[in-house]
């Protein structure tokens, strides 16, 4: 499960358009944060997507990428151009392909490294529908999770929500502020549709005669769509951007990102995947809600900073800027190598992971003994523009110091008998050895 939102000008105060999201996955499902450099290929070269083999681009942009470790594809991205995308998981009544196609993170990370803008990523996104399709298992351990596909596309100049079911698909242009999580919210109103999105809903018998047509009412699939909790997390990001329009700006999407729904929030005490920081918690509703990476973006016309967590948990995470110029990423023992299945103490993502999951055995008093900190790094980072590499090294040492501090906090609560049995097993299988003191 997913959030992704935008906000253009006027919401903003700086004229810029503000972009936001987090990643949510299984819990031990390693995230790589990687750039990768503009390249130019021969006559004839081909791509391993994921599951397929397709003809390469002539040449493709450079990008900036957080991916699941093991696929092609990723949940969230840039290229140099400007343009940024985060993909949600859909469920609709068209019929799912489990055994081939090109996954929906594949079609973020191909429409990145070939569009110039965000009509133009859209537009690669709907040509490879036509002439692909989407499909393939998209769970890591859940190779039965196959899904439709949802998009914000975003540039300096504006932001595009795409949403489809099977090959089919429909567009509107975002005018002030949006969000999409794992539902279809396109409903009468859109920009740009498939000249058979209306008639297959007819034939079908999806549309009645004389109803007016409305998007998601008819091609959403009730069950998944519902128990995704997808209504309450996309009303929730809503409301956040509502209000402070006129005053969205990157620290607010931290905010956002980083929502619990309330300051008193335990993860353990609910059932469903309905909060926007989303943190596993049982086998049944909540095995794959781990929010694993976060991305903001800051367009302006030729001036965009993305700001990265490369970690899990945002609300622990430490957000840090990104740009296309110099070495984009840092070359060192702040970043390290692409993370794995797991545990990896040479990794970002893994090293944060302990801390993490330290914090989620009493989660309040820990994760408030650290925000003040997290906050004001942040807030230095916004406004003294410091080197990415030096936000990184940083970074790092502050999260070296807080695993040290929850580690000598003494719990006053513990959770629940199925939320310390899930982690447990999910520590276990990634290796990884808690305190117990």
């Amino acid at each position: 499960m997913c959030d992704t939102f935008v906000a253009l000008p006027p919401a903003t105060p700086d004229g810029s358009i503000i972009f936001g999201k987090n990643s949510d996955r299984e819990p031990n499902e390693a995230q790589a944060l990687e750039f990768i450099p503009p390249k130019k290929y021969g006559k004839g070269a081909e791509l391993k997507a994921t599951y397929i083999t397709i003809p390469q681009a002539a040449e493709t942009h450079a990008v900036l990428l957080s991916r699941p470790f093991w696929m092609w594809g990723a949940e969230i991205g840039a290229n140099h151009k400007g343009v940024v995308i985060g993909n949600e998981a859909v469920w609709s009544k068209m019929p799912l392909d489990k055994k081939g196609g090109l996954t929906g993170m594949d079609l973020l990370r191909l429409a990145l490294e070939r569009g110039d803008t965000a009509q133009e990523a859209m537009h690669v996104i709907i040509k490879m529908l036509a002439d692909i399709g989407q499909g393939g298992g998209c769970g890591y351990h859940d190779k039965k999770m196959v899904y439709h596909n949802s998009y914000i596309i975003a540039d300096p100049q504006e932001a595009l929500v795409l949403e489809t079911a099977g090959h089919l698909w429909v567009a509107r242009r975002v005018k002030e502020i949006d969000s999409i999580s794992n539902g279809l919210t396109i409903g009468e109103e859109f920009d740009f549709h498939h000249p058979d999105l209306i008639p297959t809903a007819r034939k079908k018998g999806w549309l009645k005669k004389g109803k007016t047509f409305h998007f998601a009412r008819t091609y959403s699939d009730w069950f998944y769509t519902t128990f995704s909790a997808s209504r309450k997390r996309q009303c929730r990001s809503l409301d956040l951007l509502e209000k402070k329009s006129g005053a969205i700006d990157v620290a607010h999407a931290f905010r956002i990102l980083r929502d619990h729904g309330g300051t008193d929030y335990s993860p353990d005490k609910h059932f469903l995947g309905n909060r926007i920081c989303a943190h596993a918690a049982n086998p049944i509703a909540r095995k794959a809600t781990q929010t694993t990476s976060s991305l903001v973006a800051h367009l302006k016309p030729g001036d965009f900073t993305f700001w990265v967590t490369g970690t899990s948990a945002p609300c622990t995470g430490i957000f840090k800027p990104v740009r296309f110029e110099g070495p984009v990423l840092p070359d060192s023992t702040d970043f390290g190598p692409i993370p794995g299945s797991s545990f990896d103490p040479e990794t970002l993502w893994w090293r944060h992971e302990m801390f993490h999951r330290e914090v989620l055995r009493d989660f309040q008093p820990r994760l408030q003994s650290i925000a003040t900190e997290r906050d004001e790094l942040e807030q230095k980072f916004l406004s003294c523009g410091p080197l990415p590499s030096n936000c990184f090294e940083e970074a790092a040492a502050a999260e070296d110091r807080w695993l040290e501090k929850v580690r000598q906090l003494h719990s006053r609560r513990k959770p629940h008998f199925i939320y310390r049995q899930f982690w447990k097993k999910q520590n276990r299988e990634a290796g990884i050895l808690l305190n117990t003191a």
